[in-house]
């Protein structure tokens, strides 16, 4: 018997099952079959244990994997008692189950933010099991003939619509296991507390497009598509990047420089020209910066490179705050610089180390302004809101003690007024 004729033949035996009494027992096996690989799932679920990626693989495959094991058992051991054509079809029923679920799995831990997962889980389950309804049916054969007969040349090569269905297929699949172990790479890397931070995004940045890389190329050549027929596309690709895209490439360069050299780093508080913010995220192309009033600045990398950073935090993140006051000119200046410096050292985001300290900074038209510095390690928390309590204190301590702050007077004089 022919392999095309080998799923048909087994549907016809199968219903020839029905009218066979042995058929129940087919029944009552692959129940208890089914019951056992979900009292397995569930056992698995409900383990002291559970937790991690590979109990999480194991959620989603142990009953398409325990229901495929138990029916090939039953197919080895009880095939020469009786009748199993009810087992045969349900093992690859089972199997791609399994295989629906690995896909599915795979794409979310390769796109773990991914909102479109949802549909495409949908589509590849439909996919998988119209592909077998068609095998099962035989006419999966007849279906690869008809794609075959549509073809079209590139070039010296022929291609036919049934190639193109398997690379994007194969492709696919293989892109989608890069990512998954690129994935498990970047969980691996980012645990490693020791290596600095930008190093572990340079490492999974690497990873991913080598792997991606890496993955395009071998499905084609799975496929049987000769990879010497991209030179003319990198050929082309060289000539764009010289002539319309430099920016963007330049943008990718800087984005390894930075990672590499580590002059910017996730947590970072920095200013470029008139926008400031802290380093939320580093990419190849972009370094964003959220402001503390929750604007987020989307700054390229090339600008990093070429222009002057602020990094107030660079090589540690103590800064200084300060804030003026004005006192009138016959007021205690020995009580004002001890309240202004109590209302400091009573926060508690102020540094003991270095101390805070007043300085009269000068002899205003109106005021003595005296400077209230101050440290803090933790500028993420943000800046106006320490130096808006401190002020607050100071007025209220100069209010208690009597502490004048003036404010601007004028003395208009007329001269020369009729009697």
């Amino acid at each position: 018997m022919t392999e095309k004729n080998q799923a048909l033949h087994l549907i016809n035996e199968l219903l020839a099952d029905f009218g066979d009494p042995g058929f129940i027992w087919q029944v009552v096996a692959l129940f208890v079959c089914i019951a056992i690989a979900m009292l397995v799932a569930r056992w698995w679920r409900r383990r002291p244990d559970a937790g991690g990626r590979l109990s999480e693989a194991g959620t989603h495959l142990v009953f398409p994997l325990t229901g495929t094991l138990l029916t090939g058992i039953a197919v080895a051991t009880m095939g020469s008692l009786i009748h199993l054509n009810l087992f045969k079809l349900a093992m690859p029923l089972f199997g791609s189950l399994a295989l629906v679920r690995s896909v599915i799995l795979v794409l979310r831990q390769a796109f773990p933010k991914a909102d479109w997962l949802a549909a495409w889980e949908r589509i590849i389950a439909v996919v998988v099991w119209s592909w077998l309804a068609l095998y099962i049916t035989d006419l999966a054969p007849y279906v690869i003939d008809a794609m075959e007969q549509v073809d079209f040349h590139i070039g010296k090569q022929r291609i036919d619509l049934w190639i193109v269905l398997r690379g994007i297929a194969t492709i696919f699949l293989t892109v989608v296991f890069a990512l998954w172990v690129a994935s498990v790479i970047e969980a691996r890397l980012m645990r490693m507390q020791t290596l600095d931070m930008n190093l572990r995004m340079v490492g999974v940045r690497i990873a991913k497009a080598g792997l991606t890389v890496i993955a395009i190329l071998s499905s084609m050549s799975l496929v049987g598509i000769d990879i010497t027929a991209l030179s003319v596309f990198t050929g082309a690709l060289g000539v764009g990047l010289g002539l319309g895209l430099q920016k963007i490439a330049s943008n990718y360069v800087s984005g390894f420089i930075i990672l590499l050299d580590r002059s910017l780093s996730i947590g970072n508080i920095v200013q470029v020209g008139s926008d400031s913010g802290e380093v939320t995220q580093i990419t190849t192309r972009y370094t964003v910066l959220k402001h503390p009033g929750g604007i987020e600045f989307i700054v390229p990398n090339e600008t990093l490179i070429s222009s002057t950073v602020q990094n107030q935090t660079y090589s540690n993140a103590q800064l200084r705050l300060a804030t003026t006051v004005g006192v009138a000119y016959d007021s205690d200046l020995d009580l004002a610089v001890r309240l202004m410096t109590e209302a400091a050292v009573a926060h508690p985001r102020a540094l003991e180390t270095p101390a805070p300290k007043v300085f009269l900074k000068e002899f205003g038209d109106s005021s003595i302004n005296l400077e209230l510095g101050f440290w803090i390690a933790d500028p993420e928390e943000g800046k106006l809101n320490i130096i808006s309590d401190i002020n607050f204190a100071i007025w209220q301590a100069f209010k208690e003690q009597g502490v004048v702050i003036p404010f601007p007077q004028r003395e208009v004089r007329l001269l020369n007024t009729p009697a």
